[in-house]
Parts: structure tokens; C-alpha cells; sequence
């Protein structure tokens, strides 16, 4: 190899090492930038969801409480039940007289107010009631023309004062008569042309049957309105003869009406004895509230509690705990530095209590009281994060 081909080989390798001492290290920390943003990226997916940092100080200030997550919630029986009307709520409204419907003021599902007039019957004693009153008011005008007759004449020392005292007695006995017919006849409701019988509603409600025709003959006694107060509606239900023990009054109750609807209730009776064919027991429950829509002869289904009976198997917690994150259930539980949010499968609820399927564990700790601030903090910071 002659000199001028070695002086350019080594020209080239100088030329080579310049190059790479000029962009390596360009390029190593390109590299690590890199390396750095990715981290970072990692490090903003890695935060838990549904966290929440809070000091002892903060948990103290904003009045959060806290309890222990234990077992134990309450046993429910489930029965199928009956709509049925107390007693004093529902009344059978009959024709009191014979006679010929002359008008009709209520149909099916109507409302009616206590001792509102719902009919009217043209009847012949609505015309013997009027003409009793007639024959009473004619009496007493007699009367006491005789008495006021007998007063003067008493006066002027011309009759006795025994016949004034009978006089008196008499008008007495035919005011008696007159305030009697006419009792009679408001209490029939009369019309003033003494031709027609009113049928009235003896309590307020609902008519749930209508049999009353316009214009068709009925006798005294006949049924023409039934009428039941939605307020004074309860529940039957039949307590198999194993069950039946442990049903008492005074147990919590919720009824499940047909659009999931949940009523709450409490045991008021429970027969002592059982149903010679049904061989069960029957327990009257009464609800909290009235409950449009609910009509007597629907079924429902009943969710009793008996007293004092507890599932060891499960968890439950106190309602205030239970908040609602986009649509989930949850449940805040305590961490070292603050809470998390835990999606939780709810049960029953009962006595301000809500029985816990799945998502909680004995011995965790829970906010309860004003779990809802956390709730709104957890709110924040999402939009927080969003933005």
C-alpha cells in the first residue's frame, strides 16, 4: 500500500469517529426523553379510580362517620299476598226504597265525597214521606191556632188552666211529629217535589262496582254502588302453617306492586288459628301510606321480617351509606389516606338498613353519615380531570 492510499483510509476513519461523536449523544437523549414522556403516561393511568385523599383533620371537619362493616341483616320470608278492604273502609250503597232509577250521578272509578248523592229513585214512599210532613206542618198550624185560642181565653179568666195546659201538650206532641217527618225525609232525601229518593255515599272513596241501570226497576235492599276509601286499604296474606309461628304483630313489611314499586308495611294481626282447608294462618298487615292505583283483589308479593331473626351469612350497612356514582352503587371505604369508592350489589333494604350481596367485606370501615360530601368530592375531581 503506498503512503497516499494509507493517508486516505485514515482520513476516512477520522472522518467516521468525528460523525459519531457528533450525533450519539444527540441521539441517547432523544432516547431518554422518550422514555421519560412514557413514563409519565404510565404514571397518569396507574392513579386508581374512585380515590379520594383525605386527612383525619379533613374526615373530622366535614362531620364524616365512620362504621365497621359487619355480618348480620335481617330475614325475610316472602309470601304471596291479597289486596282486601278494611271493613270501615268500604261500603255496599242499596236502594232504600223500591222504585224506578230516575238519575244517575256516578259511574265506575268515580270518586265520591261523604254523603254525596250518587242517584236518585222515583219511589211512592218518597210521596208518603212528603205527605207526612204535609199532614205534621197542618197539625201543628191547628195546634197552635187551639192553644193560642185557649191562652186568650185563660187570660180573660173564661176557661180553666188545665184545658191551656192540655192545649200546650198537644201543640207539643204534633211539633214532635212535624221534626220527626222531617228528619225522616232529609235523611231519605226527599226532592222538593216530593217524588224521588236520593242514594248517597255513606264514606268517601272510590266506586269500584256500578250495577245501577237508568231507568230499571229495583227493589228495597237492592245493591246498587260499592265503594271502597283507597286509604283504608290492607294486605292478606296466607302464612303457611310452618311459617305462621314466626310471623307477629308489629313485624316490618314491604309489598312489591306490579310495576316494582316497593310500600312499606307492618304486621297488625295474625289469626291464632289456622284454615281448616288452606291449613294456613292469616296475617292483616297495614300499609304506611295510601297507594294510588291499588285496588281491592290485587295480588302482590310480601317481604315480612319476623322480629329478632338475623342472617349471619350476610352484611348489611346503614342506608346513608349507599350513594349513587354515575349510575353504580357504591359504598366509600376508609384507606390510609383517604377513601375509595366500591361498587357494591344491593339487597333488601329494611329499618334504614340495605343488605350488602356482593362488594364489602367484614371488619372494613365505611363512611356513613354525610358519605354524600364525599360523593360530591369525588365529582370534583373527576371534572377535574376531565377539564
Amino acid at each position: 500500500m503506498t503512503r497516499r492510499k494509507l493517508a486516505i483510509l485514515v482520513g476516512i476513519v477520522i472522518a467516521i469517529g468525528a460523525m459519531a461523536l457528533i450525533f450519539w449523544p444527540t441521539s441517547e437523549v432523544d432516547d431518554h426523553a422518550g422514555e421519560d414522556d412514557h413514563a409519565q403516561e404510565e404514571a397518569a393511568t396507574e392513579t386508581p379510580e374512585g380515590v379520594i385523599t383525605l386527612s383525619e383533620e379533613q374526615i373530622s371537619e366535614a362531620g364524616i362517620q365512620l362504621a365497621s362493616v359487619r355480618s348480620g341483616a335481617a330475614v325475610e320470608l316472602v309470601f304471596p299476598a291479597t289486596v282486601a278492604a278494611n271493613p270501615t273502609s268500604t261500603a255496599r250503597i242499596d236502594a232504600r226504597a223500591s222504585g224506578v232509577v230516575r238519575s244517575v250521578g256516578k259511574t265506575l272509578g268515580d270518586y265520591v265525597a261523604r254523603g254525596e248523592t250518587v242517584a236518585r229513585i222515583e219511589s211512592a214512599d218518597a210521596a208518603a214521606l212528603a205527605s207526612q210532613v204535609s199532614a205534621a206542618s197542618a197539625r201543628v198550624s191547628e195546634l197552635s191556632a187551639a192553644y193560642e185560642r185557649e191562652r186568650r181565653l185563660f187570660e180573660e179568666n173564661v176557661t180553666a188552666r188545665q184545658d191551656l195546659e192540655a192545649a200546650r201538650a198537644n201543640l207539643s206532641v204534633a211539633r214532635s211529629e212535624l221534626q220527626r217527618a222531617q228528619a225522616a225525609v232529609a235523611a231519605a232525601g226527599v226532592s222538593g217535589d216530593g217524588r224521588s229518593l236520593a242514594v248517597t255515599s255513606p264514606l268517601a272513596g272510590r266506586i269500584t262496582a256500578a250495577p245501577i241501570v237508568l231507568g230499571a226497576f229495583v227493589d228495597a235492599g237492592e245493591e246498587l254502588y260499592r265503594v271502597v276509601d283507597p286509604n283504608g286499604l290492607q294486605i292478606e296474606v296466607a302464612l303457611p302453617s310452618a311459617e305462621a309461628s314466626r310471623i307477629q304483630p308489629g313485624d316490618e313489611a314491604v309489598l312489591v306492586v306490579g310495576d316494582g314499586r316497593e310500600i312499606g308495611a307492618r304486621v297488625r294481626s295474625v289469626t291464632p288459628s289456622l284454615d281448616p282447608e288452606s291449613r294456613s294462618a292469616t296475617a292483616v298487615l297495614s300499609l304506611s301510606r295510601g297507594v294510588p292505583g291499588l285496588q281491592p283483589g290485587a295480588f302482590l308479593q310480601a317481604r315480612i321480617r319476623p322480629s329478632g331473626e338475623i342472617d349471619r351469612d350476610r352484611i348489611a350497612v346503614p342506608e346513608d351509606a349507599i350513594q349513587v356514582v354515575e349510575g353504580r352503587d357504591v359504598v366509600f371505604v376508609r384507606t390510609k389516606t383517604g377513601f375509595q369508592a366500591r361498587n357494591v350489589e344491593l339487597g333488601t333494604r329494611s329499618a334504614g338498613q340495605v343488605t350488602i350481596l356482593s362488594g364489602l367485606q367484614k371488619g372494613w370501615r365505611i363512611a356513613v353519615a354525610n358519605a354524600f360530601l364525599l360523593k360530591a368530592e369525588l365529582g370534583k375531581e373527576g371534572a377535574t380531570h376531565g377539564h
